[in-house]
């Protein structure tokens, strides 16, 4: 029985430790909560809860989460720490807020107030199709709103606890979502078939702002006035999207990365920022953060060493299959011995160090990286620079 009384005490401790970031002092919260909508960058657990949800989108299995405390895999796509849980700490928390699918009816109001909800889901993108045929089963931004909608109404009374909208308003909404929708894309026009006539690339992300506009509205509608928002990054340089541009030739590969589905980030981003800046003006009171993952992703593979990082591997998975991660990443594969200073993760997901830049440039940059202010002028009392 003490045995057991002593397993049970460890695996508590490995929970809280998981959570924890490494000598991390207690800061004050600079929000009162923080609400995360996207997809695999900052799910932390959400896909482990969906039956129908394929192994390939979840990451509920070693070795994922191997530089965690105790070495547990939770879900998070990721070696350790993934970008909400290093964002939620630059704001004061210990941690991403946890999946919403892990909460009781119980505990889900409780955790509104004291210190936000995770709805994302890895493979989900803007598009209420994106994800299905490829994990199986994944939680669209549309339903992912949905349930943050849903709740802060059962919340609010419709409308008679003003304490609910007043904590909305105050607390950091968080996003990064489209790689998805780019990467089932771009995935659809192969060398065979690049010239295809049905391909638009034009009205394809004019769909997905409609999407995204939609969301950010329904946000702001239940409450929400602080958003940082994250466009893709250069999808096509990921391990996985490599090993197909090997296929294409001229324009469609980009040293050594899948030119096509690079364009189309190349593209989306702007897009955001027009649409971010019309919705600001058109919402009285709405305020934004945007963040730049290509211009981020471009300087490090331009300049992959100095005083803050040391990456000396920016194309290649840490853990996965083949040459360029044409296989899973899972518990037969050799890793890196030096993840931190690997750039990829596995064949899609940064490793924990590269996510931190991109974290700490969300909340830091001044002007670099992040327009028109970095989330930490965001969430400053006051009106904004």
């Amino acid at each position: 029985m003490a045995s057991r009384r002593g397993s049970l005490a460890l695996v508590v401790l490995c929970s809280v430790l998981v959570l924890a970031p490494h000598g991390a002092a207690k800061k004050p919260r600079l929000v009162p909560a923080m609400f995360v909508f996207g997809d695999s960058l900052v799910d932390v657990g959400n896909n482990n809860h969906l039956a129908q949800c394929n192994l390939s989108c979840k990451a509920n299995y070693a070795p994922y989460g191997i530089d965690l405390p105790c070495r547990s895999p939770t879900g998070r796509f990721s070696n350790g720490y993934n970008m909400a849980d290093q964002l939620a700490q630059l704001l004061g928390f210990a941690k991403s807020p946890p999946p919403f699918l892990s909460l009781s009816n119980a505990s889900v109001y409780q955790r509104m107030s004291t210190g936000g909800i995770n709805f994302a889901s890895g493979g989900s993108g803007l598009l209420p199709e994106t994800g299905f045929n490829t994990c199986g089963e994944v939680i669209p931004m549309s339903e992912q709103v949905g349930n943050f909608t849903s709740l802060v109404r059962r919340r609010s009374g419709s409308g008679r606890d003003r304490t609910a909208a007043d904590l909305i308003s105050k607390s950091l909404i968080f996003i990064s979502v489209g790689s998805n929708d780019l990467f089932e894309y771009a995935d659809n026009f192969t060398q065979a078939n690049v010239s295809d006539p049905s391909r638009n690339d034009t009205e394809f992300l004019q769909r997905l702002i409609a999407s995204y506009t939609g969301y950010v509205k329904d946000l702001y509608a239940a409450g929400a006035t602080k958003f940082s928002v994250l466009s893709p990054s250069l999808v096509g340089c990921c391990p996985f999207q490599r090993a197909v541009a090997k296929k294409f030739n001229g324009s469609e590969q980009q040293s050594g990365c899948l030119g096509l589905a690079n364009n189309l980030s190349r593209q989306l981003h702007p897009m955001i920022a027009s649409m971010l800046q019309d919705l600001s003006l058109e919402l009285p009171g709405m305020n934004y953060s945007l963040g730049d993952a290509i211009e981020m992703a471009e300087f490090v593979f331009k300049r992959p060493r100095t005083r803050d990082y040391n990456f000396t591997t920016l194309d290649l998975p840490c853990c996965a299959l083949g040459e360029f991660g044409e296989g899973m990443c899972n518990t037969w594969v050799t890793l890196c011995q030096n993840r931190s200073s690997y750039f990829f993760w596995d064949r899609f997901h940064p490793t924990d160090a590269a996510s931190a830049i991109t974290a700490n440039e969300l909340f830091n940059d001044t002007g670099h990286f992040v327009s028109p202010i970095n989330v930490q002028q965001l969430v400053a009392p006051g009106p904004r620079p």
